[in-house]
C-alpha cells in the first residue's frame, strides 16, 4: 500500500505538477530525481477545511519519507485562495486550476491506477500548455504561472497555447 493511499484521505490523490512533471520530463528524454519535485497531495473534506490539517498530513508523510517534498491541500478550501465559488470534489477543483495539463492526478487503489483529468489527457501527451478558462484572471494567472516557472526552458518541445509573445 503506498503511503498516501494509506492516509484513507476523502478523495485522496497524487496531482498536478508531479505527475505533469514527471510525463514531460519522459517525453523529453530524460528523467529527473523526484526528490527534487513537490509530490502535491490533493483531498477533499469540506469536515477539516483549515491548513493546520494540511500540515498535519505533511508532518505525517515527511516522517515516512523524510526525503520527498511532500504538498499537501485540501481542495474543499482552496476556492477561497482562487476566488472562485466553492468546490465540489477534487475533480472539480481541478476544473479551476490555471492550465490543463497540469489538472491531472492520479489515485492509487491496490493494484489500479485511476486517473483524474477533467481536461483529458491530449494536451499532456502533445505538450501543450493552455489555459482552463478564457475568464480574464485566470487567463492572467496562466500567463504568470508560465512565465515564473520558466516551463519552455525546462521542456522546450512545449506549446504554450494563449500567450501571444510565447513565454
Amino acid at each position: 500500500m503506498g503511503l498516501v493511499e494509506a492516509l484513507d484521505l476523502p478523495q485522496g490523490c497524487i496531482g498536478a505538477g508531479f505527475v505533469r512533471n514527471l510525463v514531460w520530463d519522459h517525453r523529453h528524454g530524460g528523467a529527473r530525481d523526484c526528490r527534487q519535485e513537490d509530490i502535491d497531495v490533493l483531498f477533499y473534506d469540506q469536515d477539516i477545511t483549515d491548513a493546520e490539517y494540511d500540515a498535519e498530513i505533511e508532518a505525517t508523510l515527511r516522517e515516512s519519507a523524510p526525503d520527498l517534498n511532500w504538498s499537501v491541500k485540501n481542495q474543499a478550501r482552496m476556492h477561497l485562495r482562487n476566488q472562485d465559488a466553492p468546490y465540489i470534489s477534487v475533480e472539480n477543483a481541478m476544473r479551476f486550476w490555471p492550465e490543463t495539463a497540469t489538472a491531472i492526478a492520479a489515485v492509487r487503489s491496490g493494484n489500479d491506477c485511476i486517473i483524474i483529468a477533467p481536461f483529458g489527457l491530449s494536451d499532456l501527451d502533445r505538450l501543450i500548455l493552455r489555459p482552463t478558462s478564457a475568464a480574464p484572471h485566470k487567463v492572467a494567472a496562466f500567463l504568470a504561472r508560465v512565465r515564473a516557472k520558466n516551463w519552455r526552458t525546462r521542456w522546450p518541445k512545449v506549446q504554450v497555447v494563449g500567450d501571444n509573445n510565447q513565454a
